[in-house]
């Protein structure tokens, strides 16, 4: 048996002022043939568990295109169109196979295009026909559609958030792929969608937790492939974006239907749960002052470049700068500039900086800064994070300044933060300090939550931040709670009131 992989991940923050080029996900990967095999067997993500499953099953593994970028703005169209090449090229040279795997995202967006998996996949099958097994792996992030139904036999979403089952979801597409050519399985799909967004929510705690345990246990029926819930990609403005549930069984597609509406009627008596709790960083900084025991993290989860926010936000570090913290420590702030300054300066320096808050104006102004130039990296490590573990990180020069008792780690390339390779490779342990400040929203979690005391979430203004009334939407398909929970209250009232 034969098998073709790819790859196409994005998850467009349509909000951002920073257009997705080649350039950016050539800066993150761009991968060709034999390459993709070598950068992602034994790595904990979506290809890895293909690759390494299929060979461990004597199934021969034909790469095809392999590219990603950190999220951002829209894709360009030239970018896209240049995607679709590299791919269709790919899938060409792989010539006969029986089925391909792709690990896509499900928000992506391009100009002109609101669901680019739907139009990537259609693409696909406009090459291979509609006779070969397509079996697609997903964010559940991603704002799904009936064109990305229509176009694959099976979608299988990540269900835990940090995304640490990506490398199963990537055996399970091959496992499955295995029995739709050797066994004749017949899939069946149905989306559910609710007009419903939801904040980030980890699914290691309630309300998430709970619904992915209704999916599980309705995994357990026999015809049951797959059922997952996808949160969907808030920060993003089309008609597609909302909450919703796929369920893939064997064949019985009004089975699929009455799981996935079984499913999305239990999110939706959940709705007011997902509502966050919201502190602001002075707030959390007072909180974990007052924490006993070490680290306490604190996430600013509002600028999560991992949500397509400029990761250069300066709400937090000024706080912490402004509390006059000791033992405390900062990463990381996205300023090349920065970085490259200390650079030239050299390790043991004194320089005075304008520190991030350059990208945009939605994350805060830039703090004029003293510091002193402790340590110099590359900023290249392999992520140890049950998420992701192995897989290889450049995020280019990188620097560590002190300023009284706060360590701040400065990157050239924009990430949030993983686990606490970043702090090592600049020579923080994050076990002794009291206090260890990181830009993510739920992902660190796959690494701190072990080791730290207690983590604290704090919000202010940008692109990722809780508050849904910070982004002027104009496309989004209305009503669509909570924006409209007013409208939703009424409705609820008017249909007791005739049920009564």
């Amino acid at each position: 048996m034969k098998i073709a992989i790819g790859e196409v991940v994005h998850e467009t923050n349509t909000f951002s002022s920073v257009e997705t080029t080649v350039e950016l996900f050539k800066q993150c990967a761009w991968e060709r043939g034999e390459t993709i095999l070598s950068n992602h067997r034994g790595v904990r993500n979506y290809l890895g568990g293909m690759i390494d499953h299929a060979e461990a099953l004597g199934i021969e593994v034909v790469p095809t295109f392999s590219t990603r970028a950190e999220p951002a703005g829209t894709i360009t169209r030239e970018t896209y169109e240049t995607i679709k090449s590299e791919l269709a090229a790919g899938i060409q040279a792989a010539g006969m196979v029986d089925a391909i795997c792709l690990s896509l995202h499900g928000a992506g967006v391009v100009e002109g295009i609101d669901d680019m998996e739907g139009d990537l996949l259609q693409y696909v099958r406009s090459l291979v026909g509609y006779e070969l097994p397509l079996i697609v792996t997903l964010d559940l992030h991603g704002n799904l559609t009936e064109k990305m139904v229509a176009e694959a036999n099976v979608l299988l979403g990540v269900h835990l958030y940090p995304h640490t089952d990506c490398y199963e979801r990537g055996m399970e597409a091959v496992d499955i792929a295995v029995q739709m050519v050797k066994d004749g399985l017949q899939t069946a799909m149905h989306l559910t969608k609710l007009p419903l967004m939801i904040p980030t929510s980890t699914t290691n705690l309630s309300p998430a937790k709970d619904i992915n345990a209704i999916c599980w246990e309705w995994e357990k029926h026999p015809d049951v492939i797959d059922c997952a819930f996808f949160h969907g990609f808030s920060y993003t403005d089309h008609p597609d974006v909302s909450v919703s549930v796929v369920v893939v069984t064997n064949g019985d597609q009004l089975l699929a239907k009455e799981v996935a509406d079984d499913v999305a009627n239990q999110i939706w008596a959940k709705r007011e749960e997902f509502t966050p709790q919201v502190q602001s960083p002075t707030v959390g900084i007072r909180q974990a002052l007052a924490a006993v025991g070490l680290p306490i993290v604190i996430n600013e989860t509002s600028d999560n470049p991992g949500g397509g926010s400029s990761g250069d936000g300066t709400y937090l570090l000024r706080a912490m700068l402004e509390a006059n913290l000791q033992n405390a420590c900062f990463a990381f702030i996205y300023d090349p500039e920065v970085a490259q300054i200390a650079h030239d300066a050299g390790v043991g320096t004194t320089i005075t900086v304008k520190l991030g808050g350059k990208v945009d104006k939605l994350h805060g102004e830039p703090i004029e800064l003293t510091a002193t130039v402790k340590s110099l990296t590359d900023g290249c490590f392999n992520i140890s994070s049950s998420m992701w573990k192995g897989l290889r990180v450049n995020l280019g020069k990188s620097v560590r300044l002190q300023a009284g008792g706060l360590d701040i780690i400065v990157c050239s390339v924009r990430s949030q933060v993983f686990d606490e390779q970043i702090f090592l490779l600049h020579g923080i342990d994050v076990n002794t300090y009291k206090i260890v400040a990181l830009k993510s929203s739920q992902h660190f979690r796959a690494a701190f939550e072990p080791i730290s005391k207690q983590i604290i979430t704090v919000d202010s203004p940008g692109l990722t931040t809780l508050q849904y009334s910070f982004f002027d939407y104009k496309r989004l398909s209305r009503p669509i709670y909570p924006l409209d929970e007013a409208t939703f209250q009424k409705a609820t009232k008017m249909y007791e009131a005739e049920t009564s």
